[in-house]
């Protein structure tokens, strides 16, 4: 059926704003954007948005699923200190706690207008179930369109890595995994709600072997490749230390930048990786929430931009980054670059693409999400300004700057996934108590090692 949206106010983020006007939909995709009434006639469902703003479908482009069941611990922790603090109860984690935490961390963010989403999922503890395939099967139900990474560590603390031994996976094991996720879930054809990643975690817990032959692997296969990059302070003693180079020259030097690659977080670049960035194409998820609760600093983002590096918005995980809807990493992006240089640094439309086309850059779709066009897939907010938020008359302002608004609608490739900010597709309240059934599993299960 065709679906229309009309009296709506439209940011396209491709250049357009039209304050009264009206998208169609026909199937998955959009068929027409413009001011004023639709010029369609018969029988199709008409949503009346006045009052509402309508934006691309919001673009997760880093995040830990899995995580949601440990949140709250280590509150008071570095990056390193929070990391080996959580390890251990992670290595207990099975796919029973995986695809519970999958399918409450998947609907906070569909809740917060997010229509497409990655995960870096990279630890793999043995004998306890397919974990990937419990969390794609998490946002299968749920409807979101899904890019899982399939991360990995293979340097334990016997080999001068961060992690314990018993959360890292041998080389081979790592590879045959990646390629077998790959052939099983990866679907590269237009419209597809389901893409892998190659994904090793972080310099800091990966050997040399294992970056260059999973980026031989993605490019062998024609996936993208992700993983954590310049954190904190910590890592670049750490790869000074151990290769003589910042965490991006060293990357560079493996084969690592480039368009088919986004980084995460990024925070301690210099102005030689930035423009490296830049030249490369290699994009960025900015995750403002993760690094402020973590003290890790705040991202270069105002220079990223003014370069024309890629960059996109990450809730990152939900235990470093509590609860932290998507929408509001636009503020928090629009606050912490304000605050470090200056009230002009980013403004509200800056963070909307962000967090829109951005995100669609990072992961390779920017020719099917992340702007309101005719011919791209419907994934459509439509947010409700009519309460509280009308005091604001810049509708983007807004959305970015203050509380996170109700859904009136989220759809993903047309299919309603939210109405009237609720969940439709699983009901919201089961959604809270898979994660809350996840969480109390991973404690019951840590206890011995807590």
């Amino acid at each position: 059926m065709t679906v229309v949206i009309e009296n709506a106010h439209i940011v396209t983020v491709s250049g357009d704003e039209h304050p009264t006007g009206h998208i169609v939909i026909d199937g998955n995709r959009i068929t027409a954007v413009g001011p004023g009434p639709a010029p369609t006639a018969g029988r199709v469902e008409r949503i009346n948005g006045r009052g509402c703003l309508a934006t691309p479908g919001l673009v997760n482009t880093h995040h830990h699923l899995y995580q949601w069941a440990s949140q709250g611990i280590a509150t008071g922790g570095t990056l390193f200190e929070w990391l080996t603090t959580l390890y251990k109860p992670w290595s207990k984690m099975d796919a029973e706690i995986a695809g519970g935490a999958a399918t409450a961390g998947l609907a906070w963010l569909a809740k917060s207008g997010c229509t497409t989403s990655t995960d870096h999922h990279y630890i793999f503890p043995k004998g306890r179930g397919d974990l990937f395939a419990a969390e794609i099967e998490a946002a299968a139900e749920l409807g979101v369109r899904f890019h899982p990474c399939r991360g990995s560590m293979d340097r334990g603390r016997s080999d001068g890595g961060l992690p314990p031994d018993e959360v890292v996976e041998d080389l081979d094991t790592i590879l045959d995994e990646t390629a077998a996720a790959i052939d099983l879930y990866h679907d590269p054809s237009p419209g597809s709600l389901l893409r892998v990643a190659v994904a090793p975690c972080s310099p800091f817990s990966v050997s040399r072997d294992l970056l260059t032959r999973s980026a031989e692997l993605a490019r062998a296969r024609g996936v993208r490749l992700h993983t954590h990059l310049a954190e904190t302070l910590d890592e670049e003693e750490h790869t000074s230390e151990q290769f003589g180079m910042t965490p991006a020259e060293y990357m560079d030097s493996i084969g690592w930048l480039g368009p088919d690659v986004w980084l995460a977080h990024c925070v301690h670049l210099h102005d030689a990786d930035v423009k490296r960035l830049a030249e490369t194409g290699t994009g960025t998820a900015h995750c403002p929430s993760s690094n402020a609760r973590l003290g890790s600093g705040i991202a270069r983002v105002a220079h990223l931009l003014e370069a024309g590096a890629p960059v996109g918005l990450g809730v990152d995980g939900p235990a470093s980054a509590e609860l932290v809807p998507l929408a509001g990493e636009m503020r928090q992006a629009i606050y912490m670059q304000r605050a470090r240089y200056g009230p002009d640094a980013l403004t509200a439309r800056q963070a909307l693409e962000m967090a829109t086309l951005g995100g669609a850059r990072c992961l390779g779709r920017e020719a099917e999400i992340g702007t309101l066009e005719p011919g791209k897939l419907a994934d459509i907010a439509l947010w409700r300004l009519d309460g509280f938020h009308a005091a604001i008359d810049d509708p983007v302002v807004a959305l970015t700057f203050g509380q996170t608004p109700p859904l009136r609608r989220l759809f993903v490739g047309g299919r309603t996934i939210v109405r009237d900010d609720a969940l439709v597709t699983v009901p919201q309240d089961e959604a809270g108590r898979r994660g809350a059934a996840a969480h109390r599993r991973l404690m019951t299960l840590a206890e011995e090692v807590l």
